[in-house]
């Protein structure tokens, strides 16, 4: 027979291991931020319509409405209704973007258009600041690396090779947003950072691997070069704190990016009494991206981050792709050619999988010992 004690012991049992109500609260969540957004936008899309109909005055109030109407109503329901509070609070951040955007386009104001950028990571951290949220500090450590890619590529653009450290300076952000953010509990945060350095970064390879062209362009000025390396070394220094153990994956990127315009070969070609250059990776570019993705591959693996060692098996496969169709498929016959790809992508898409699969068990056998 169950006594009390037996049934307050089963029923604190079921309380403890039932599945908290929050576990849905990501669904929750992105309703409410779906809806949100196409209420901004259907109020974006009225104003619009009767946007010059209206005096400046008209235009700053609505704007200014906007901001109010959304972080007011996040606060009022903060307390009653936590994800539709963020979901509010989400708009109006964004909101703040268009806000500073269209003030600049009322008053006809032609400045500095980085800062723009910076007054929105301005807000955004404010917001991060006072309520504590995922997406204000997500949407910080998107603004904050995408100001400062601005500013250097706004001053930087008449000199050459202005860009390629650019590039240079945003594989290290991508860099840091793969490996800094896997162990962190804010799970939105890592997965929103990761997605954003899983596209990054190859982007980043595939411009650098093209090398660079001076194009008639001065020379980039020393102070500029200093700025360039000073940007570098405080994002791996940045990612250092973030996670002491992604030092080593930062400085490999780090070695990577700055190694590729140099492995490229130089074509000049004749077309139609015109001459010009192309550049293209050569076999020493191939071998340092595909080294590059095995050991974050590897890396991943000592940090039991499964969601890198997916992604970095998954890039150099690509890779070896890459390489294949620019510079081994051309080279042989077209039958030959299609006959050697239809056996790389079988062989090689089995021995990636069945790899993938191994090291995924061995570390859950691991985490389970």
């Amino acid at each position: 027979m169950l006594n009390e004690a037996n049934v307050t012991a089963i029923r604190a049992y079921e309380e403890a291991h039932s599945p908290a109500p929050s576990s849905r609260r990501w669904q929750v969540l992105a309703a409410l931020i779906f809806g949100a957004t196409l209420l901004g936008a259907g109020i974006l899309l009225f104003v619009a319509a009767h946007w010059d109909g209206v005096s400046p005055l008209v235009r700053t109030l609505l704007v200014l409405a906007m901001l109010c109407f959304f972080h007011g109503l996040g606060l009022l329901t903060r307390s009653r209704f936590h994800g539709f509070a963020t979901a509010m609070h989400a708009v109006g951040t964004v909101a703040a973007g268009a806000a500073i955007a269209l003030t600049g386009q009322i008053f006809n104001l032609q400045e500095h258009w980085p800062a723009a950028v910076m007054l929105w990571a301005m807000c955004a951290a404010a917001g991060w600041a006072l309520l504590h949220d995922e997406f204000q500090q997500t949407l910080t450590l998107l603004l904050v690396p995408a100001w400062v890619c601005c500013e250097w590529y706004d001053r930087s653009s008449a000199y050459g090779t202005g860009t390629t450290w650019l590039a240079r300076l945003l594989g290290l952000i991508g860099a840091v947003y793969l490996t800094c953010f896997h162990h962190r509990r804010r799970r939105i945060v890592h997965g929103i950072l990761f997605v954003a350095g899983a596209f990054l970064l190859p982007w980043v390879v595939f411009v650098l691997a093209q090398g660079w062209s001076e194009g008639g362009q001065p020379a980039l000025p020393l102070s500029y070069r200093i700025w360039a390396v000073a940007l570098a070394a405080g994002t791996i220094i940045i990612g250092w704190l973030l996670d002491r153990k992604s030092l080593p994956a930062l400085l490999v990127v780090a070695g990577v990016v700055w190694a590729l315009p140099w492995a490229q070969t130089s074509f000049v070609e004749n077309f139609r009494g015109h001459t010009w250059t192309r550049n293209e990776p050569d076999f020493l570019a191939y071998l340092l991206i595909a080294g590059t993705f095995v050991f974050l591959v590897w890396w991943g693996i000592r940090n039991s981050a499964k969601p890198l060692i997916n992604y970095g098996m998954a890039m150099f496969a690509l890779t070896v792709m890459w390489f294949y169709f620019s510079s081994v498929m051309d080279k042989l016959d077209r039958s030959l050619g299609l006959i050697v790809l239809g056996i790389l992508f079988l062989a090689g898409g089995w021995a990636l999988e069945y790899t993938r699969r191994r090291i995924v068990a061995s570390m859950q056998g691991g985490a389970r010992a």
